[in-house]
């Protein structure tokens, strides 16, 4: 096999599990300084991932009565971590429903610049009525009113880019990367993204998604091979199988009961007071994936779960285990480096935005043992080929897009 797997790392608070700042050994507190940034990104550099992936609300979850969050904004962050590393890329997430196209491609645009052309930027919507009362709105826009404004957004900022005479990036301007998993949201992605995350949890989706945006790229005069795959993987290492399990086991136990519900709920879009632990979601309650509101994404993903397996709502909050939808593989470095290469060859994946069961420790057992692994099966680089994000990922400069959706007045969407 010619091409080499992508791999992110996602600086996600303590860890992906709901309840990783409780493990023993772990600083609950640490993601409110700047060094638990840096050093875990100096580490990606050191292993030669191809990014740091920060994710981001414009809210104060309240969530944050039940575990850490994340509250550094990614842009400030990132900028410190360029300061300490030299070749790994930078991905910051940043809304297209509640900031301002001109402000965003100017900062997005110095960053790429003085960082020599590492930066990328993950548009999102932003669902829920949460962070639209925080902008002094009564509820969130309308799924589609999202989308349609996230397109006209995201042609004003490239465009701008395009236009840049100074400071321009080394790689000609930032990465687009999206996550696409609603109709709106693939529509999307096929249009403008250029590395996609995704939330899938079976192989035989995951393939199907991939060859359908690829697809998508094509009837947009794009190149598919320059779309960039990225399911979210969840990592639960041990030395042993028994001990990853006895790992998992533990942060199950440390995840906060109400924190998961409240999660489930969120993603559900109804309150599960009242529910049967020991029986499984009513279907009544269940709408169709594009009739959900909030992010269809993680809808689609819960969804699919209780249809396939029809867990009982107490196997649905395990599952889970408050860490958002995202697939998880519990195992010795080589069990996780098979289901790695399995979805690789499979073609149900270009690489993996890595979500470490707890941080740092998870992404130390990660870079330590399971990329050393990946690099004896010849499915990982050895060493940076190139200075740029654009290098790591194999990808061109795409023309700029123009029509993404049907227009209109970008305030009309706000």
């Amino acid at each position: 096999m010619s091409r080499l797997l992508h791999l992110n790392v996602n600086i996600l608070n303590a860890g992906v599990f709901g309840g990783s700042w409780r493990f023993p050994g772990t600083d609950g507190a640490a993601s409110y300084s700047i060094e638990h940034y840096t050093s875990i990104a100096k580490k990606a550099e050191e292993a030669k991932l191809d990014a740091v992936f920060l994710a981001d609300g414009p809210v104060l979850d309240p969530g944050i009565e039940h575990r850490t969050g994340n509250n550094l904004e990614p842009t400030t962050v990132l900028a410190r971590v360029a300061a300490q590393t030299e070749r790994v890329g930078l991905i910051a997430t940043l809304s297209s429903s509640y900031n301002d196209p001109a402000e965003l491609a100017r900062r997005l645009g110095d960053l790429d610049h003085v960082t020599g052309g590492r930066f990328g930027w993950n548009v999102v919507t932003t669902a829920g009525p949460i962070a639209a009362a925080n902008f002094g709105r009564d509820g969130e826009p309308e799924h589609g009113l999202r989308y349609r404004r996230a397109a006209e957004f995201v042609e004003q900022v490239v465009a701008a880019w395009a236009e840049r005479t100074d400071f321009v990036s080394p790689q000609g301007r930032p990465v687009v990367v999206q996550a696409g998993g609603s109709s709106d949201g693939k529509r999307l992605a096929s249009r403008v993204g250029e590395v996609i995350f995704s939330a899938e949890q079976d192989i035989d989706r995951a393939r199907a998604f991939r060859d359908e945006l690829r697809a998508g790229a094509a009837e947009f005069g794009r190149n598919p091979d320059e779309i960039v795959v990225l399911p979210g993987l969840s990592t639960v290492l041990g030395s042993t199988e028994a001990e990853a399990r006895e790992r998992r086991e533990l942060l199950d136990e440390l995840l906060p009961d109400a924190y998961a519900r409240s999660r489930l709920a969120g993603q559900l879009g109804f309150s599960l007071d009242g529910l049967d632990d020991d029986a499984p979601i009513p279907p009544e309650l269940l709408v169709e994936p594009d009739a959900a509101g909030g992010s269809q994404t993680f809808y689609r993903v819960v969804r699919n779960l209780i249809d396939s397996e029809n867990p009982t709502l107490r196997q649905l909050l395990k599952k889970l285990s408050g860490g958002g939808g995202h697939r998880i593989v519990v195992g010795t470095p080589e069990q996780v480096a098979d289901d790695v290469e399995r979805w690789f060859r499979a073609g149900a994946a270009d690489g993996f935005n890595v979500m470490p069961d707890v941080l740092p420790s998870g992404f130390d057992d990660f870079a330590d043992h399971l990329v050393p692994e990946l690099r004896r099966r010849g499915l990982f680089r050895t060493d940076y080929d190139g200075t740029t994000l654009r290098d790591h990922l194999g990808l061109g400069l795409p023309p700029v897009p123009t029509g993404v959706w049907e227009r209109g007045p970008l305030e009309a969407a706000r």
